[in-house]
């Protein structure tokens, strides 16, 4: 069914139009239209998996499964344990590592469906709201690449479609379920219990307010909280180092950071073309007495972007929640294209779609050739820049290190500035004849620091020899990172250093000096 039957298929099956209903409607008929559009999304993704190359934060998450913990400073163990059973079972394979990521965004695309069934939405309507998930820019950047928003993105809407189904029910044996879906997503990261806290709160104001103390809903806390506690515990006997990268990103060392870039988000993230439709959704949630029982899922969204904005935090992290809102307005916009001017209607939603949905997957997708990626694209999409050149970035490296003296190679190391370049060293290195990099960013610390004798470094991602002066005495500059394509990252042109000359102990300097978080 494409997108034209589907908007124009009203009235035929019970349920498109809730404001007919006299309360809650029971679930719609099941649609074949979102598995076609699941399973189309899902190959595409596979498709285009390929091309570009892995990502900085692919590339760390391989390094964190290398060591397997209970928790990270900026994650759980979840994503690098998957990261090294896939990179395990096929070694180096891009496909292989991002397949998970492709089957979770053909899932989400089918529970978004779902989330609109559950609103007594008949087939047209669970199709658009398919289509509205599969061709939104979340479930594209997503579903592209193996990330921890990948799993955030499908715990939050299993979550939202467990709690639609127990609030249309009244049934809170279905509680059960979310905390068993909040104590797995707490093992990625800990954004599920901000979900945890706008679902609480959104119940203490829309109510039904007995569920607060029902014990069923008490017992799901209990399932959550013991499911994430190893990565609780070990953050706890780390000191919350996730707080202090959160606060870190709230501070602006985040592309995505900034309460006006976190607002702005909201509006295009899914796209332009689906903001009236989910905020009609918002409103039909808040307003519509036939969905009075679904007025909580309004309400989480309202306290949890209301939390990252006054927080600062990444303004994706609210963003299944919009999918939410989406698969309610969808219902409303199936059954307006049906009333009066279907024909205008009908084109009118299919116009938009090409120019506002065709978009995404020019900019969130590496549908363009990587040696002649436009900027806007990285301007726009700054993940993109990241998947380029890391081979390059490795020969830029290997260049300079394969020019030192023999005394000199035998005792070099290299330090890296952030995590995707010592993920790149630790990938394409040893093909290379590269030595180990150690880096300060994030958990890296954690891994290991360069050997006491150590006092050759080729120091590579710092802009500022400054930095590379408190630790070493002779710094000079020894060749510029080339990865032989015009593309705007954050590595393209940089310099690399020579350094030499050990002022401190490396043991001194890394307790004291080297980790950073962002």
């Amino acid at each position: 069914m494409d997108v034209a039957e589907s908007v124009t298929e009203l009235g035929r099956s019970r349920g498109d139009d809730p404001a007919t209903a006299g309360g809650p409607p029971a679930p719609g008929p099941r649609a074949r239209g979102p598995w076609l559009i699941a399973a189309a999304v899902t190959a595409l993704l596979l498709l285009l998996a390929n091309r570009y190359g892995y990502h900085r934060d692919e590339l760390y998450f391989l390094l964190c499964g290398r060591h397997l913990d209970w928790g990270y400073v900026d994650q759980g163990p979840l994503v690098p344990a998957l990261a090294r059973l896939v990179d395990t079972l096929a070694p180096g394979n891009l496909v292989a590592l991002r397949t998970p990521s492709a089957l979770i965004g053909g899932g989400c695309v089918l529970i978004v469906a779902a989330i609109t069934r559950e609103l007594g939405a008949g087939r047209g309507a669970q199709t658009f709201a398919a289509f509205l998930a599969g061709t939104s820019g979340l479930v594209f950047a997503s579903g592209h690449l193996l990330s921890t928003t990948t799993v955030d993105m499908l715990v939050w809407l299993v979550v939202a479609l467990f709690a639609a189904r127990m609030l249309r029910a009244g049934d809170s044996r279905w509680a059960i379920a979310i905390g068993l879906a909040l104590g797995v997503g707490m093992l990625n990261k800990l954004l599920p219990a901000l979900l945890a806290v706008g679902l609480v709160a959104a119940v203490a104001i829309a109510g039904p307010r007995r569920l607060l103390r029902d014990r069923w809903v008490l017992a799901a806390a209990g399932v959550a909280v013991l499911l994430a506690a190893p990565t609780l515990i070990w953050q706890a006997a780390h000191g919350f180092p996730q707080l202090s990268v959160a606060a870190a990103i709230s501070d602006g060392d985040s592309s995505y950071s900034g309460r006006v870039d976190a607002f702005t988000l909201q509006f295009v993230i899914i796209s332009p073309y689906a903001v009236p439709i989910w905020i009609a959704g918002l409103v039909a949630l808040l307003r519509r007495p036939a969905w009075r029982a679904y007025r909580a899922l309004a309400w989480a969204w309202l306290v949890v972007v209301a939390v990252v904005l006054l927080a600062g935090g990444k303004g994706y992290y609210d963003a299944p929640l919009l999918l939410v809102l989406a698969a309610a307005g969808a219902v409303l916009t199936v059954a307006w294209a049906g009333r009066g001017a279907t024909t205008l209607k009908r084109g009118l939603l299919i116009v938009g779609a090409l120019l506002f949905v065709a978009p995404n997957g020019v900019l969130l997708l590496p549908t363009l050739p990587a040696d002649r990626l436009p900027g806007f694209v990285t301007a726009v999409n700054y993940d993109a820049g990241e998947t380029i050149g890391w081979p390059e970035f490795a020969d830029s490296v290997a260049a300079v290190h394969g020019a030192l003296p023999d005394s000199q190679r035998q005792r070099a190391v290299i330090l890296t500035a952030n995590y995707g370049e010592a993920g790149a060293v630790a990938r394409y290195g040893p093909s290379r004849g590269l030595p180990a990099a150690y880096s300060g960013h994030n958990s890296l610390a954690d891994f290991g620091q360069p050997p006491a004798d150590a006092d050759v470094v080729i120091a590579v991602g710092w802009e500022r020899p400054d930095q590379l002066r408190a630790w070493l005495a002779d710094v000079t500059l020894a060749g510029r990172v080339d990865q032989r394509v015009e593309v705007d990252n954050d590595e393209n042109g940089g310099p690399i250093w020579l350094c030499t000359g050990l002022r401190r102990p490396w043991a001194e300097i890394w307790r004291t000096d080297v980790r950073h978080a962002g």
